[in-house]
């Protein structure tokens, strides 16, 4: 059934479509599979997944393997990774990939730990060495301050990735693969925990993770009440509103404006940001976007040394006068 080889990807579904964070393994998966000469494949476990599979193909996948069990359906994950482990085991993957995501953190090491392989976590960038045919990583390490570029000599050489570091393959309906099911026994006494309640967080306005534009707000504003100049540009600029750890670890914001390593990746085309020092661990989180301006009244921030634009001064002066330049640019009739 598997060759041994393939690069196997752990799939996510949500709302009965694959995550955007699943399309961009599915792509990174594809570039590696082509370099080494093999299929790629998909790990799809769940209940109610019947469509999804299609999806992965058509996202790159050359096959996907599924496990679909009412037993799935709870968001245990002791039994996900009864599923993830079987999978795994019968794919035979000489790589396998995993997005870093809320799932990710909790279940790769332990999936890595039931493989008996190591675990190469939150991976910017991920490549094959052509001399030895190993998966190479690079990954932050000393929390951002350093890259370090890891390989594994386990198989399956087995990493994680930081979501929107890679983008997704565009949809090619046209493409054909195979879909396996598997048979799994899973075992409901082995659950030791159970989901009372899900709670979702509704988000107003644009998502951080999808804005092209984001304005993000730091330390340096002083308070809470200082982001409401930020929301008020992020309004005419149609933009996402973000901020650093240090503003939200002050109760200042909540954690979902988060960026860094901690927190969000973004990559948006520009990323505005307002009393931010530009600290490596922020950084690791916006280094994708395309253009970083920066407001900051030290001139000597490191955040200067990574933006394109840089303005040195006190944001209570220059923001209000860069909002109304702003909002009357785009409402004269040519900027329509």
């Amino acid at each position: 059934m598997a060759e041994a080889g393939e690069v196997l990807v752990i799939d996510e579904v949500t709302g009965g479509q694959l995550t955007a964070s699943t399309r961009e393994m599915l792509a990174v998966g594809r570039r590696l599979a082509d370099d080494l000469g093999v299929r790629l494949a998909a790990g799809l476990v769940g209940h109610g997944i019947q469509s999804t599979p299609q999806e992965a193909i058509h996202s790159g996948a050359d096959r996907v393997y599924t496990v679909d069990d009412p037993l799935l359906g709870a968001s245990q994950v002791e039994l996900l990774l009864e599923a993830l482990a079987h999978v795994s085991r019968a794919a035979r993957p000489s790589i396998l990939l995993m997005a870093r995501t809320a799932l990710g953190r909790e279940a790769a090491p332990r999936l890595a730990a039931r493989l008996g392989v190591s675990l190469a976590q939150d991976c910017l960038e991920v490549s094959i060495d052509p001399s030895t045919r190993q998966l190479l990583a690079t990954r932050p390490v000393y929390g951002g301050n350093a890259m370090a570029r890891v390989k594994s000599i386990d198989t399956p050489q087995f990493a994680t990735i930081r979501p929107k570091v890679y983008s997704p393959l565009p949809p090619d309906e046209a493409r054909r693969g195979e879909v396996v099911p598997m048979q799994v026994a899973l075992d409901s006494s082995r659950v030791r925990t159970t989901v009372v309640e899900v709670v979702k967080e509704e988000t107003a306005g644009i998502k951080l993770e999808d804005a092209r534009v984001i304005v993000a707000g730091g330390r340096g504003l002083g308070g809470p009440e200082a982001f409401r100049p930020l929301q008020e540009l992020a309004e005419v600029l149609g933009a996402g509103i973000g901020a650093s750890r240090a503003a939200v670890d002050s109760g200042w914001v909540p954690y979902s404006w988060q960026i860094g390593l901690t927190g969000k990746t973004v990559t948006p085309e520009l990323y505005i940001t307002v009393g931010i020092s530009g600290a490596s661990q922020h950084m690791a989180g916006c280094s994708g976007a395309k253009c970083i301006v920066a407001i900051n009244k030290d001139g000597d921030a490191n955040i200067f040394r990574q933006a394109r634009y840089g303005v040195v001064g006190d944001w209570q002066k220059l923001l209000p006068a860069f909002t109304a330049a702003v909002r009357e640019i785009l409402t004269q009739p040519e900027a329509s």
